[in-house]
């Protein structure tokens, strides 16, 4: 009769072997080997849990690659890792310490906060460590890596600093995409866009002169407490001889100058917009390009500060019902239609995101772009299938300078100190 169980049972033959391939160390990369190299960093997870099935499968897939290289005699390196995860973590450990204690990150010391997300990170990570063990992957674990170890503290501060003295970094006030759940700026790329019902309200602006109005239509009447200009375009027959005149903004009476720029869609809306460079990307660039003022209505939070006069403190939405009830007191509101809009939410918190303007650290991006364009149009670079190239174009010609900062407590931060006198040391 036969020996042979009649079951298999993985635990008693997983762990023996997995623990057989590491203790002999069979998973080291050589790289005096002479063999032709295969590498592969693993994405890194972020400590904020543990793994989940779209982590296990892509695992698989590059442990797969890796051990058919290593069988193919290439010198195979798979580098293990695990990524700090500055929005996420924080966030994480934040709600469980609230959950635990009722007190908020500020609640804390920055150092004593910092300690418990350390902890958390211990204890993520290791379980993380235990589960790609559990399958199978063939890490070189001599070379583990965390995002925040001093190897990578040490590689993020020269690259500022190399970056920073080409020019290639800078600091300065601009509009960023701001959470504000977590209070931070967030990068294009951190922001994801969902279709949403919404409405356009019509909006009535007196005539400086007294003859009348000048209607705007806007998804966001609460911004107007910010607006500084109305655009109308240069050849738009309906409004030509308003340019250069004046209106008055409603509920407030400030006098705003009647400008004429080409970027205006003379078939969106009445034709006629408002000029809010404190909190609109487009409008931002018309303001620049008009030596406009730019009124910052917003305090970190998504309140409304000191410059919305009676309206300070509210929260965007509770604004936004009491200004539209104003203007419709004042017979200001012509009329509200249903409008579909593309709204920006952060990909961690979910909040809406504000376009806000604050200081911040960004990366000039015009000198990357010829670089990115040309190396797929020379086929240097395959983007497969091909038929995305249109997309990446478009993406890399858009791109706008990159955000670095973050006003997190958690993460790598920006190496530089300034003295009284505002002068930056790198």
């Amino acid at each position: 009769m036969s020996t042979w169980p009649k079951t298999y049972e993985p635990k008693d033959v997983e762990e023996k072997w997995y623990n057989f391939w590491e203790s002999n160390k069979y998973f080291q990369a050589d790289a005096h080997s002479g063999k032709p190299p295969f590498t592969i960093v693993i994405p890194p997870p972020n400590v904020t849990g543990v793994l989940h099935m779209g982590h296990a499968l892509v695992d698989t897939l590059e442990d797969v690659l890796i051990r058919w290289k290593r069988m193919l005699g290439f010198e195979a390196l798979w580098v293990p890792g695990t990524d700090h995860a500055g929005i996420a973590t924080q966030m994480v450990v934040e709600r469980r310490l609230y959950a635990q204690t009722g007190k908020r990150r500020k609640d804390f010391a920055r150092e004593e906060f910092l300690q418990h997300v350390w902890d958390w990170k211990t204890q993520s990570e290791g379980q993380i460590l235990q589960q790609l063990r559990k399958l199978g992957c063939s890490c070189d674990w001599s070379r583990l890596r965390f995002t925040m170890d001093e190897v990578s503290n040490r590689a993020v501060r020269a690259c500022f600093k190399k970056m920073f003295d080409g020019g290639l970094i800078y600091r300065g006030d601009y509009l960023v995409n701001w959470d504000p759940a977590t209070q931070t700026a967030l990068s294009d790329d951190e922001v994801e866009h969902e279709e949403r019902d919404s409405f356009l309200w019509h909006i009535r602006y007196p005539l400086a002169e007294g003859s009348g109005f000048l209607t705007i239509a806007t998804t966001r009447p609460e911004t107007l407490l910010g607006d500084t200009a109305i655009a109308v375009h240069p050849e738009d027959p309906r409004y030509r001889h308003l340019i250069g005149g004046q209106a008055l903004l409603p509920l407030t009476h400030r006098p705003i100058p009647i400008i004429a720029d080409p970027f205006v869609d003379p078939a969106f809306g009445t034709g006629a917009v408002k000029i809010t460079p404190a909190h609109d990307f487009n409008d931002f660039e018309t303001g620049n390009r008009h030596h406009l003022p730019r009124i910052n209505i917003l305090t970190p939070d998504g309140r409304l500060n000191e410059a919305a006069g009676a309206y300070r403190g509210l929260d965007i939405e509770t604004a936004r019902a009491r200004i539209v009830e104003a203007l419709q007191a004042e017979g200001l509101l012509e009329k509200v239609e249903p409008h579909r809009l593309r709204v920006g939410v952060s990909y961690r918190s979910k909040a809406v995101i504000q376009p806000y303007l604050s200081k911040q650290w960004f990366v000039n991006m015009g000198f990357f772009k010829e670089k990115l364009l040309s190396a797929v149009q020379e086929w240097r670079v395959k983007l497969i299938p091909s038929h995305w190239e249109p997309v990446y174009t478009h993406w890399i010609e858009n791109l706008r300078d990159w955000c670095i900062s973050r006003q997190l407590w958690w993460g790598h931060r920006i190496p530089a100190w300034y003295d009284d006198a505002g002068n930056i040391f790198v």
